[in-house]
């Protein structure tokens, strides 16, 4: 599932680009906008969806592993790439904000900061991951 959610992505990504050639200040140019950016946000979603998603685990026969005989999962120790991607988001936000706070106000750097909130927070996740798993 994950290389034809890659390929389906890609092709809209294609099609994204190609309507972005035809937005205009008409009827159909406002039509050619929304397919830009319904078609973008769709073939992103999915090409990462293709790039990042996990294999499910199989047994012999070619069924799912159940609950029952699954294993204990043993949690496998963080890598540095938690503490150094999550460092990296905290310092872009930053600069973002502080960019944003210093060259159109503070209501803009507030509503910036709203708009990041969410990769702050995953960003500050990954970094008290890594330190919470460091012996």
């Amino acid at each position: 599932m994950r290389w034809p959610a890659l390929v389906v992505g890609v092709v809209l990504i294609g099609v994204a680009v190609a309507a972005f050639t035809r937005v205009s200040d008409t009827r159909a140019g406002l039509l050619a906008e929304v397919v830009t950016l319904l078609g973008g946000l769709a073939g992103v979603s999915l090409s990462l969806y293709g790039l990042a998603a996990r294999r499910r685990s199989r047994t012999r026969n070619g069924t799912g592993v159940t609950s029952s005989s699954a294993p204990p999962r043993v949690p496998r120790p963080r890598s540095r790439n938690d503490i150094l991607v999550g460092a990296g988001g905290i310092a872009l936000a930053i600069v973002l904000l502080g960019g944003l706070g210093l060259s159109a106000g503070f209501w803009w750097g507030l509503f910036g900061s709203v708009l990041l909130l969410p990769m702050i927070a995953g960003s500050i996740y990954l970094c008290l991951r890594y330190l919470r798993a460091s012996p």
